[in-house]
């Protein structure tokens, strides 16, 4: 007798899978929090790291956020469904946060690298069994159209 995991070849990767659609999805709520707090701050901002002036235009920062974060909350939504699109955007905006990561590790060099790390695992379950969240649910949407 076979069980439902080995006749939709699920692993445990399809967890992983899942996790990134979570993190993803707290990532776009955090996004969109904190660019409506800068949106809402004042209109400039600098950091001095080694003796380097870094200024930041914090409006268009801002804006940025609420458009990032609004993106990854969708894709999180959809990547839930098992859209298979939604793995492909959800991997492209993970390579997108990695590489933003890499601006700021001056800044906050711990926090990036473990921001990079979880972007690596993302990506890694995204690209290699992503295919299983929407395996998951095919049996699903199969049962609602008889």
């Amino acid at each position: 007798m076979s069980s439902t995991r080995a006749s939709t070849g699920s692993s445990a990767w399809t967890g992983w899978a899942a996790f990134a659609g979570v993190i993803i999805l707290i990532s776009g709520i955090f996004g969109l929090l904190q660019g409506l707090v800068i949106l809402l701050g004042p209109q400039a901002s600098y950091v001095v790291v080694d003796g380097s002036l870094f200024l930041f235009d914090v409006a268009g920062w801002g804006w940025w956020h609420v458009v990032i974060g609004a993106l990854l909350t969708l894709t999180a939504f959809a990547l839930f469904s098992g859209a298979t699109w939604a793995r492909v955007v959800a991997v492209i905006l993970a390579v997108i946060s990695a590489a933003g990561q890499l601006l700021v590790m001056p800044l906050q060099p711990w926090w990036s690298v473990i921001v990079i790390a979880i972007d690596v695992l993302i990506i890694y379950a995204l690209t290699a069994h992503g295919h299983e969240l929407s395996e998951r649910r095919a049996p699903h949407q199969r049962g609602s159209m008889v």
